[in-house]
């Protein structure tokens, strides 16, 4: 009986703050799971509904009482309580997330970056599809402002970056991407990475801002340790093709730099993704020869920044592309523009690197039988102009022939050592004339 009489003046025995706020939290967020269980259903019959659930399942997430008690832990965990569904290939609620502990936890980063476990067929957020007899992948784009240069077409930095996304974003619908940079679960279990080796891209138009385009990709097998991976970028307006591009991916240890071979459960997961087409046919891939200090053009004191590394913590690939592009003279930039380049990858590029960028004009490329190439020009409303040439005496066809041979440089990147430099990357690039407009002659 004295337990449950309170003597007069003596506060009663009530749970503390603490506890009352936390049994409150856990009320609410019993409350919260139930309305989000009850949403988890085909989001095509209800938008609004489906935009809802992600709209509560990111405020579950910054919430504080998903936080530990005790405040000895920064990670944020979420407890999967819904049920999988899969509708038309799309995951509708937590079971999208790619790496779920054994305890049925998973961390805030993971439901951020919801990873699909999963093959999806369609990706409403990427503006994706699963294309080619559900192996291939097709993803439209639209050609934003910063992804274009002075004469608003899209560079082609911007378009070996389209390239890199649509690539990820095939692997990441494939349910094969675990937590790295297109990295599969079985890489990720051999500490694998992908590095490129070579990559070839051939640009007839570039796009322009604004425009939208469709991006195919598509992968198959190169070699025994090796995997091919294709694009095809087309407007999607016309269905003319813009650009084409073929590159060799291989697998390098993330802690030893070292290429090494392909393990039997990775050619498990991929090869069943793999394609025979291609975008381009090289039978036998053209050589790069490796230039020397005597290049014509030479940039010793090209350092990389923070900004350009990568999640594999070397530079990007893409950004030896502008390295190269810097040393040809910007006069001929502005009346030329890049239609092939052909790069063969030596070695990775650190963040503490200085690099030496090399490129020299092929003489093969400047002249073709005697005949500059500049001397060709363009009228927007006939072509190109063969009157220069056909009154030297050359002839119509003889024109012809002789306005087809575009110029081409030899480049190279390296690490510029104390003792010896090491390549990065060989280069070889094909150019033609930019279309210019001929104003009218006055009246």
């Amino acid at each position: 009986m004295t337990d449950s009489i309170h003597l007069t003046g003596q506060k009663r025995n009530r749970p503390c703050r603490h506890v009352r706020k936390n049994i409150q939290l856990k009320i609410l967020e019993t409350f919260l799971l139930f309305i989000l269980h009850a949403l988890c259903y085909d989001p095509y019959k209800s938008g609004f509904s489906y935009k809802f659930q992600n709209l509560l399942l990111i405020s579950l997430c910054n919430n504080t009482f998903w936080s530990n008690i005790n405040g000895t832990s920064n990670r944020v965990w979420t407890k999967v309580e819904c049920t999988l569904r899969q509708t038309s290939g799309i995951t509708t609620t937590f079971g999208s997330v790619a790496s779920v502990v054994d305890n049925g936890y998973i961390d805030k980063e993971q439901v951020r970056q919801n990873i699909p476990t999963k093959k999806q067929f369609v990706d409403s957020h990427r503006q994706g599809v699963i294309t080619n007899t559900g192996v291939g992948y097709q993803q439209t784009v639209v050609i934003r402002s910063y992804e274009v240069g002075p004469d608003k077409t899209a560079t082609i930095e911007s378009i070996l970056n389209l390239f890199q996304e649509t690539a990820l974003n095939h692997v990441w619908m494939s349910g094969l991407l675990s937590n790295g940079f297109g990295a599969t679960h079985g890489m990720m279990r051999n500490n694998l990475i992908w590095v490129v080796s070579r990559m070839h891209v051939q640009v007839d138009q570039y796009p322009i801002w604004g425009e939208v385009v469709e991006i195919d990709t598509w992968v198959g097998a190169s070699g025994k340790n090796g995997m091919r991976r294709d694009w095809l970028i087309r407007s999607q307006a016309s269905g003319v093709t813009y650009a084409r591009a073929t590159s060799t991916w291989v697998m390098m240890n993330q802690q030893t730099r070292r290429l090494s071979k392909m393990p039997e459960e990775v050619r498990a997961e991929i090869s069943p993704w793999f394609i025979e087409k291609q975008a381009i046919k090289e039978d036998n891939p053209e050589k790069i020869v490796k230039l020397d200090s005597k290049a014509t053009y030479v940039n010793s004191d090209l350092k990389p920044k923070r900004s350009d590394l990568d999640m594999n913590h070397h530079v990007n690939n893409v950004k030896y592309v502008g390295w190269m592009l810097e040393t040809i003279p910007d006069e001929y930039l502005e009346a030329h523009q890049l239609s092939s380049i052909i790069l063969d990858y030596r070695r990775e590029c650190g963040g503490s690197d200085t690099v030496q960028s090399l490129c020299e004009p092929d003489a093969d490329g400047i002249l073709q039988s005697g005949v500059q190439h500049d001397s060709c020009q363009v009228n927007p409303l006939s072509g190109f102009s063969l009157a220069s040439e056909i009154f030297q005496g050359s002839g119509l066809l003889g024109s012809l022939g002789k306005m087809t041979m575009p110029l081409k440089y030899t480049h190279l990147l390296q690490v510029n050592g104390e003792s010896e430099s090491e390549e990065i990357v060989r280069g070889r690039t094909t150019w033609k004339k930019k279309i210019t407009p001929i104003p009218f002659p006055p009246s």
